[in-house]
């Protein structure tokens, strides 16, 4: 198992900048990929980013590519979403979720039902 917990959320102006983190904790030894989605109410969840266990391999939703940078510190077993510019639409609550693979450092996915482990989110609200 592998618990996932996010924090760092809030409310922020437009054009701000916040850092939301995921720490993960369980399956010492394994390698996992990571990624951060996000649910607007009404909305279905939609992928925001993603970065593999080696942190070299990254893939980002249009809508936030420039803006956003994902990162990961596996010596903290952490992975952050820096987010800047934020806009309105970007308020959502913000989930990580980990995907185990051990087989390879650089695989990542943008695919939901590729990631077994998800955390309880964080909420972020921009006003503008």
């Amino acid at each position: 198992q592998v618990q996932l917990v996010e924090s760092g959320g809030g409310l922020v102006q437009a054009g701000d900048s916040l850092r939301l983190s995921c720490a993960a904790s369980g399956r010492a030894g394994s390698r996992y990929a990571m990624a951060w989605w996000r649910q607007a109410p009404g909305n279905e969840r939609e992928f925001v980013a993603a970065i593999s266990w080696s942190g070299g391999s990254t893939d980002y939703a249009d809508s936030v590519k420039g803006r956003f940078t994902i990162s990961r510190n596996n010596a903290k077993n952490t992975v952050y979403l820096q987010m800047g510019s934020l806009k309105p639409e970007d308020t959502a609550i913000y989930y990580c979720s980990a995907a185990i693979r051990d087989y390879s450092m650089d695989y990542t996915t943008s695919l939901d039902f590729d990631y077994t482990y998800w955390g309880q989110g964080t909420q972020v609200t921009v006003s503008s």
